[in-house]
Order: C-alpha cells, then structure tokens, then sequence
C-alpha cells in the first residue's frame, strides 16, 4: 500500500498535477451524467468522484486508473433501485448508497480471499455483448430529455439544443484534435484538449441558459445543485438489505470486471504489473468510501482513465488532485451548475455512451467463431429484452456453456509419419504415413468428467475405421490434467481393448500427469506400454529399430 507514494519523484508532479485538472474537468460534466443515468439528483455524481479516487489510490495497483461514476454500473443501480423507490427520492438515494456499500463489501471480501481470477469469468465477446446492450438501453433512456418531451412529441427548443450539442460533440471528436495541432500544440496536449469538448458544452449550454432566456422558453435546467462536501452517511434501509444482495453482487462483479478492462489497458502501455486482489481491496474500498460520502457504485472508467494516462498522470496523485479539485467546486458557490440544460446533458450521455458500441468485435467474431458472435448477439438481447442483470447472468452462463461445450468436444487427430522423419502430424493436415496394424491418436485435451465419453467414443469409432490394428497409441503430448472419472474411463477402456485382442499403449504423457496415473492401477494394468515419444512407440510396434527408415 502506498509503494508508489514512498517512491515518488519530483519530476513526476508536473504530468500528475496537469493529469489531475484535465480529468477534473471532464468529472463534471460526466459525473452529473452518469448520476442522472443512475436514477439520483447531479450533484451525487459528484460526491461519487471525490473519497473514491482517493480510497482507491491507498489500496489499488493501477497507477493510471480514474474511479468513479460509469455508465454500465450506473445503468445497473437504476435497474437495481427503480423497484423499490421513486428515482431522485431520498429513500432512492439511500438505497443507492446501501447498493455501493454492499458491493464494497463484496469486493473487500473477494479481495481478502484472493479471488481475483474471477475477471476471467467472461469472454471479450459476451463483455461486447453486454456493453451494446447496456449503451443501447442508456441511448434510449436519454431521447426524452434530449428531446424536452416524450416521443413522439418534442420541445423545439431543446430538441435543437440537444441535437446541436450531439453536433458539436462529433465534430470535436473528428476535427478538433486536428486544429488543435494546427494552432501549434503537441499531439498529446491536443488530443487532450479534444476529450475537453464535453465540459466546453457544459459551460455553453450554462451560458445560453444564463443570458439566452432558454429557461423563459420552457427548457429543464438540473435545478439547484446543493454546496458544501457531502457529509458522512450512514442511512440505510433495514428491510432492503437481502432485497440489494443479488444486484449488489452482479455490479461488483461487473465492476470488478470494467475495472480490469481499463487498468489492464494501461498497464500494458506502461509496462506495469497489476495485482488483481489489490484491485479488489481498492475498488471494495472506494465503493465504501462512495457510500459513506452520500454516493453510489463506482469503478474504473476506460475513457476517464485513457484521458488520464495522455493527459501526463504517472501516479495515483492525480486522481488525488482530481478529488481536491471537485471539492473545492462544491466549496465554492454552485448556483452555475444549476442552469445546466438537461438536453445538454443528455447529448453528453448519449455522446460518451456511444462509444460503448463495439460492432468490430462482432465482426470479428462473426468471421473467425460463430458461437462467439451468437453468444455476444444472445447477451445483447437478453439485455434489451429482460434487463441488465438478466444481461449479466445470460453473459455468464454462455460464457462458462461455450467454455464446456468445447471442453466436452476436444479435438482427436489420426497420426501419420511424415516420410524420412520421426515427426508425427494429423493425417487430415499432411501427406503422413500409417501402419495398418498400429493406430496413434493424438488428444488435444485435457481429460475429465465432461469429455471422457466422447473421448471414448471417438476412439472406438476409429478402431471401427481401422479393422487391422491390434495396437492404439494415445498420444498425451496435448494433455495437461487426467480427472478421477476420466482415469476410470481409461481403465475400462484398456480392459474391453485387452478382451478384443488389442493393446492399449500410452506416449508422450508430461510429468505431472505421469505424477498421478503412478498412484493408480492404470500403469500396472496395461496391455500395452508406455512410451516416451510417438516416434519410439511406432518403431517397436512396428518391429522396427530405432533408426530405422520409415
């Protein structure tokens, strides 16, 4: 803990301090966003940005990461809570603190027990699946602000405020990093400045507000915006602490694993190493400090953290700065946040959410595995049609199905000799040679309770293709694990091939596995032999020398 602070150098507090104003900046705007995503009142998406940071930056790994508000999670409190109070309410918001507890919870939890393996439980295509579902679900639930009224009525002037604030946006996003280069900034700075067109909105939109009289033309402004730090909160709801149990555990799980995302990106970049229980203990730790500030989940966010890694941070300090920066906005008057036009804050939603759209991984995975590209459509529906956390749980379940379904399926080749050699390849692949007496099988698997059937299956059905041969070879070069259920399916299997009249020899088995048949009757009970290599196998089977051509 705190092995960064105990190293840090004076030349690193240049990029942390520029780092820690540039993602300031961008808190705001967002962070009333995503609270609004959320079902709360603006200004706790602030409250969220502050102790987080600062919790996280003690316990976690990442030197890079911003933690706070994020869209997906955000979604999640909103279907979590929307059941059980009226959104923006204060037993709302009291629940939604309880929510960020609970989950902080969790993940100490998960931390303590070392459980960080757990970022491995979905697959890219299903995360994919689950983001468009989640960024689609967010899009839709913003039309209405955007547009001042619900469809298919609309307010003209704040459909033209919120259309031309998305306008803005997307050129921005296009061209401004470019002129930005063409005024003379570096390409970092430049970039940088770009991500700050959402706040440039902001303070647009407050200014037409403020001296255009959009209020006097019926356009929703966020409303008085409360000063002052959050106070400590320990309000919670008795009666909804099972209720949040369920919910609490998907989002810690989902904000575990958005968290990894983004760190891991960075880490890569930086050459760095994450410890994923220390990203456990940090992001258990800022969702306690979220709940105990008046706030709601929070993880890591891959756009706010990319923004802080180009914006120059080196440390955790400039996620510090950030927070003292947020705070001392909410120290100083806050009557300007008040005339923040709602559709302008919608276009800012709908804007950075869009980005969660990944089509490319779809494509890709439509191309090279079509059970990847059903899995990522099937998450993306069950996200549409029943909701996040359904979303979550289908994402899971297909992820773990595919990984066992392929489990159950491993792959068995038929091996020849390639001609002049003692290199043995599939006979579907390469013009190998084969013995008419001698057949090698080679598993490209591990062996358990889920494929030892089909493993004996396959081998029976090739024995039926190959009437000649009175010696099978398993070839175990592939085969890293052998479970008790499939070790008793080897046996059996040995003992009908010894009644047939055919031996049953084992080759390139790895030492570990070796390690285990030893303690069983297998090795004892062969018929046949065990061999070190295919090649020697082949050769004294086929009664020839080592050596000797093929």
């Amino acid at each position: 803990m705190l092995l960064w602070l105990r190293q840090y150098r004076r030349p690193l507090l240049a990029g942390d301090i520029t780092a820690g104003i540039v993602v300031a900046m961008m808190m705001v705007p967002q962070g009333m966003a995503y609270a609004l995503v959320a079902g709360l009142p603006p200004v706790v998406g602030i409250y969220a940005s502050i102790l987080p940071p600062v919790l996280y930056a003690l316990f976690g790994s990442s030197m890079t990461q911003s933690v706070g508000p994020m869209a997906i999670v955000s979604l999640m409190t909103a279907a979590a809570l929307a059941p059980l109070a009226d959104p923006g309410s204060s037993l709302y918001i009291v629940l939604a603190a309880q929510l960020a507890f609970i989950s902080g919870l969790v993940l100490l939890l998960c931390g303590v027990l070392r459980l960080g393996f757990m970022a491995s439980f979905l697959s890219r295509p299903v995360i994919s699946g689950f983001s468009n579902g989640a960024a689609i679900l967010i899009i839709w639930g913003q039309i209405t602000p955007l547009l001042g009224a619900t469809l298919p009525h609309w307010h003209a002037p704040s459909l033209v405020l919120g259309l031309s604030g998305l306008l803005f946006l997307w050129l921005a996003k296009r061209y401004a990093s470019r002129l930005l280069r063409r005024c003379g900034l570096n390409p970092v700075a430049a970039d940088v400045g770009a991500r700050l067109a959402p706040m440039a909105l902001v303070l647009a939109g407050i200014a037409l507000v403020a001296y255009g009289g959009l209020e006097a033309m019926g356009v929703q402004t966020t409303g008085h915006v409360p000063s002052g730090l959050p106070g400590l909160n320990l309000a919670t709801s008795s009666a909804h602490w099972r209720t949040l149990l369920s919910p609490a555990l998907l989002i810690a799980f989902i904000i575990f694993l958005m968290s990894m995302s983004a760190a891991q990106t960075l880490a890569q970049k930086r050459g760095e190493k994450l410890h994923t229980n220390r990203e456990l203990l940090g992001l258990g730790a800022a969702n306690v400090a979220s709940a105990l500030s008046g706030g709601f989940p929070v993880t890591g966010s891959i756009s706010r953290s990319a923004v802080n890694f180009q914006a120059g941070a080196n440390t955790p300090l400039a996620s510090i700065i950030t927070a003292g920066l947020l705070a001392l906005a909410l120290v100083a008057p806050t009557g300007w946040l008040a005339l923040l036009p709602l559709p302008v804050l919608a276009a800012t939603i709908i804007f950075a959410v869009s980005s969660l759209l990944d089509w490319d991984t779809l494509k890709l995975s439509w191309r090279y595995d079509r059970s990847d590209a059903v899995a990522l459509l099937a998450t993306t529906a069950g996200v549409l049609v029943l909701g996040v956390e359904a979303g979550v749980v289908i994402g899971v379940l297909l992820s773990m199905g595919t990984l066992i379904w392929r489990a159950s399926r491993p792959h068995i080749a038929v091996l020849g000799r390639i001609p002049n050699s003692e290199h043995f390849r599939n006979v579907e692949r390469y013009e190998a040679q084969t013995l008419p007496d001698v057949l090698l099988l080679r598993i490209d698997a591990g062996l358990f309770f889920g494929n030892v059937e089909a493993v004996t299956e396959r081998v029976e059905d090739e024995l039926r293709g190959h009437p000649t041969a009175r010696h099978l070879v398993l070839v175990l070069s592939a085969v890293n694990q052998i479970d008790s259920t499939a070790l008793l399916g080897l046996i059996e299997l040995n003992s009908a091939l010894a009644k047939r009249g055919i031996s049953l020899n084992l080759a390139e088995v790895k030492g570990p596995v070796m390690d285990r048949l030893r303690q069983s009757s297998l090795l004892k009970d062969l018929s046949g032999k065990l061999y070190l290599s295919t090649a020697l196998a082949t050769n004294d089977l086929s009664g020839k020398k080592s050596g000797e051509p093929a």
